[in-house]
């Protein structure tokens, strides 16, 4: 109906046209083998904002609201410089926009669908001035530019992960979730690379799986990364790895 639930309650008993009776049974029909409420509005809340979804991308899920909330507690200078990897919707990088206005923003994707989405809501929730890239992982940012932090919520499922075949994340692109046999083939790539695009003092956050931590704080540890820690969510499992780099 494109409408506001408020109209519902005005106008309940409004009747439907055919075409909107037929999209209803659609929909229904769908949701009933488990396809995701979010690709089925096009709509889901991340931070305070409201984004577009289309199955381009992963749905953001609240327990990236983390990562946003551990970025914004860290040492940056006033006007920071800050790289979304794997922004696929914008959300980390629009919600860091819209807590700190005077930081310069990079969110970047291998998907031109994705892109083009973060740039849609970009304009959706009113931020302008970040910078969108189509890029896989650091292979296209110039080799002189360099971030204050580095957030990125890469793939780090397990391709054999019986995780695949539940909820939500079956109708999600595999590509976005899964990273060799253990995860991590993406966040070594990530953890290796990092350190070029990083300033002196600059930070490099993680979002992964509960039971990646030990593995990944060693990855970065190795890589000569200091200060490095874990962070829980709400549920205290670890969500969250990240270390500063100081040459």
């Amino acid at each position: 109906m494109d409408c506001q639930q408020s109209y519902l309650y005005t106008w309940p008993e409004k009747p439907i046209s055919d075409a909107q009776f037929s999209a209803l049974v659609e929909l229904v029909e769908k949701r009933q083998v488990g396809y995701p409420v979010a690709y089925l509005t096009g709509k889901r809340g991340f931070w305070d904002l409201d984004l577009n979804c289309n199955p381009s991308t992963l749905i953001p899920r609240p327990e990236t609201e983390a990562l946003v909330e551990t970025a914004l507690t860290l040492p940056l200078p006033a006007n920071a410089r800050v790289c979304d990897l794997g922004t696929g919707t914008g959300a980390i990088a629009l919600a860091l926009a819209s807590e700190r206005p005077d930081w310069s923003v990079t969110g970047v994707d291998r998907i031109p669908e994705a892109i083009e989405l973060a740039k849609s809501n970009a304009a959706l929730n009113g931020l302008t001035g970040i910078n969108w890239l189509e890029s896989h992982w650091f292979s296209s940012i110039n080799a002189d530019q360099v971030f204050d932090m580095i957030v990125t919520n890469p793939p780090y499922v397990e391709t054999t992960s019986p995780y695949l075949m539940q909820g939500d994340v079956r109708f999600e692109p595999h590509s976005a979730l899964t990273s060799g046999e253990d995860g991590l083939d993406d966040i070594r790539h990530i953890t290796e690379h990092a350190p070029a695009y990083l300033s002196e003092g600059g930070w490099l956050l993680i979002e992964h799986g509960f039971t990646q931590h030990d593995a990944i704080i060693a990855l970065l540890r190795q890589r000569g990364f200091s200060k490095c820690r874990g962070v829980k969510d709400l549920n205290g499992l670890n969500r969250l790895t990240l270390g500063q780099w100081l040459r």
